[in-house]
């Protein structure tokens, strides 16, 4: 039983990683990446993967008890179902809630660089317009779906989820010497405040993420316990500084032996290149609980799994690395994270 009045806690609410539907052994068991930070009785969502919705439900939420959705980067396996939440949340919504702020990274403004492996340079998607940030891609969401929302808005009388979200992005502080090409993980980023209110702080900080830029992490202050969450990165450490000292960590691990029996032996340039990309871009197991270590993180616990099919016992196998608590939650897992003897409950 908590002791606190608060009882701040996390819900994994989807815990694998990666743009696509897992298939073969364990398949199903994790849904797309999601988080839950509840504090008393308020609810602050970060990232929107797929199924959230769904498992936001399970958890025993729905829309109207956000306070905010945070996105750590603009990755789909992070966003797909930003829309739904912002669509078929309308009707959990309390008539006179304030707007739910939709909280991101801003526009990359440059495309990334072109992989060394190409033979010849792909055709960007949409030139006049190929990196919007989280307010534009929460305004051509909308568009997109302007069918279905003016139907129910003028027919059924329905609101509108432009006068109940408002989306906006993520200011970089000036003279961190950030470029999202150049120098998108500067060492001089200093974890900045992006939301306050009465219960929670949340700060930010660059991470390593390439090619996508910006890439955030989170810390979420509260006055009984923290709790971080590191976003998709590869050792950083920026975020060493941001979870200085924190009660838990949330980091996402990858499994680079599934990387190499995936893409090893197909022997393609795009093998090749995605193989790459996970490498200077994710984080093993082991590295994660040096970073816990090095930032002095109470309790650790693994999640944005790839692949989301890994027996779970192959997540456990490093716990007697780290000297705090170590813990690989299923989805709908919940995870105190108030400073009392940590308590980990299956809701499942």
């Amino acid at each position: 039983m908590q002791n606190t009045s608060l009882n701040p806690r996390v819900i994994t609410l989807g815990t694998a990683g990666g743009p696509r539907w897992w298939t073969g052994k364990n398949a199903g068991r994790r849904s797309g990446i999601a988080t839950a930070v509840v504090v008393g009785e308020a609810v602050y969502l970060v990232d929107a993967g797929s199924g959230v919705g769904n498992q936001l439900m399970k958890a025993g939420f729905n829309t109207g008890d956000l306070r905010g959705i945070f996105l750590t980067h603009l990755h789909s396996d992070h966003t797909i179902d930003l829309a739904s939440l912002a669509i078929f949340g309308l009707f959990t919504l309390k008539p006179d809630q304030a707007p739910i702020p939709i909280i991101g990274p801003g526009d990359r403004g440059a495309l990334p660089p072109v992989s060394s492996r190409a033979t010849a340079a792909p055709r960007p998607l949409y030139p006049a317009n190929p990196t919007p940030g989280t307010a534009g891609m929460f305004e051509h969401l909308m568009q997109a779906y302007a069918t279905d929302l003016n139907d129910r808005v003028i027919d059924a009388l329905r609101p509108s989820p432009l006068d109940h979200f408002a989306a906006t992005d993520i200011k970089i502080p000036a003279g961190t010497g950030y470029h999202p090409n150049e120098n998108p993980t500067p060492d001089a980023c200093v974890p900045f405040e992006i939301y306050r209110d009465e219960l929670v702080t949340v700060t930010a900080t660059l991470v390593k993420h390439p090619p996508i830029a910006p890439a955030f992490a989170f810390r979420f202050e509260t006055v009984e316990g923290s709790v971080t969450i590191s976003g998709d990165t590869a050792p950083c450490e920026n975020l060493v500084t941001l979870a200085r000292g924190t009660d838990l960590l949330l980091h996402e691990a990858i499994d680079f032996d599934w990387v190499q029996q995936m893409y090893g032996s197909v022997g393609t340039e795009e093998a090749q290149a995605s193989m790459d990309h996970h490498r200077r871009s994710h984080t093993s197991p082991g590295q994660a609980i040096e970073l816990a270590e090095r930032a002095g993180a109470r309790s650790l616990a693994l999640h944005h799994l790839v692949p989301g099919t890994t027996p779970l016992s192959v997540w456990l196998s490093h716990a007697d690395g780290f000297s705090g608590t170590f813990l690989v939650p299923e989805d709908l897992d919940t995870i105190s994270f108030a400073r009392l003897p940590l308590e980990m409950a299956a809701t499942r």
